[in-house]
């Protein structure tokens, strides 16, 4: 068996089973498995498929088929043009949380010092990409789980920044003093009601507690916006992604808490709207 017919095979298996992208999916995994780049790969297909390296391979591929993360397999996922370790400790970071680290950039590029929260950090993906994006800034990194902090401290030591991030364990914005020029907030929002139709990489693999938020999905954000009165300086900027149809009561909620605010929603790639802005 050649590379190239190891990748068709294990691409149909993928696809059977309902797996979505199952070509990219099962290069990655192919990549993985030799520690190969996907040019070498790419200019390697057509060479016999070693007898380990394959059973390393299948191997791989009957965890993704039991429906666990790329992620989690490999250890690793790409963000913002950095790559994060990955562990079910966090969850693994989005394409669509991109969108909040964009917009912070493009605010606070020209600017000099920067205070900035990043609240529920996870694996730190938002922590780190500021700090590495926005050399003035200095962030602290908020999280209630003690596991999730250990992943953010190791890729902020990856990427170099960690002297410039505070890791603090807590609830939301209560372990904090003082105001800062950002708080950025990529908090749970799935309402409980649609938590158990999540797809099982989801909801099997990756810390309810960092994904469910309620009756409407809103709760906690709420919480966080009522905490971020105190804490969001003059001309300061709080950013919160959350779910496509929660725009609305979102914005409701900041302009009660900031009523002299700017107040708006971006939308993603998508079109979705995705994140609450709030400029003080």
């Amino acid at each position: 068996m050649t590379l190239a017919e190891a990748l068709r095979e294990a691409s149909t298996r993928l696809l059977k089973a309902g797996i979505d992208d199952p070509r990219l999916e099962a290069e990655v995994l192919l990549r993985h498995a030799l520690g190969v780049e996907r040019q070498e790969l790419f200019a390697r297909l057509q060479e016999p498929f070693g007898l380990k390296s394959q059973a390393s391979y299948e191997a791989l591929i009957d965890r993704r088929l039991a429906h666990e993360p790329t992620a989690h397999i490999i250890g690793h996922k790409e963000f913002f043009g950095l790559d994060f370790a990955c562990s079910p400790a966090a969850l693994i970071p989005r394409p669509e949380t991109e969108l909040l680290v964009e917009t912070a950039i493009e605010q606070f590029r020209e600017r000099g010092s920067v205070l900035a929260i990043d609240v529920g950090t996870g694996s730190g993906a938002i922590a780190v990409s500021l700090a590495k994006h926005l050399p003035q800034a200095r962030v602290a990194a908020i999280d209630i789980s003690a596991a999730a902090l250990a992943l953010a401290r190791r890729n902020g030591l990856a990427h170099c920044v960690a002297s410039r991030i505070e890791f603090v364990r807590g609830s939301l914005l209560e372990p904090l003093s003082g105001r800062f020029d950002l708080i950025a907030a990529n908090l749970p929002y799935i309402p409980s009601r649609t938590y158990n139709a999540l797809l099982p990489e989801i909801r099997e693999h990756e810390p309810e507690v960092a994904l469910r938020a309620g009756r409407r999905g809103t709760a906690i954000n709420e919480v966080m916006l009522a905490q971020a009165v105190d804490h969001l300086a003059p001309g300061g900027l709080l950013l919160a992604e959350h779910a496509w149809n929660q725009g609305r009561r979102l914005r409701e909620a900041a302009a009660g808490h900031f009523p002299t605010a700017g107040i708006e929603t971006r939308r993603d790639l998508a079109g979705l709207e995705r994140l609450l802005v709030v400029r003080a």
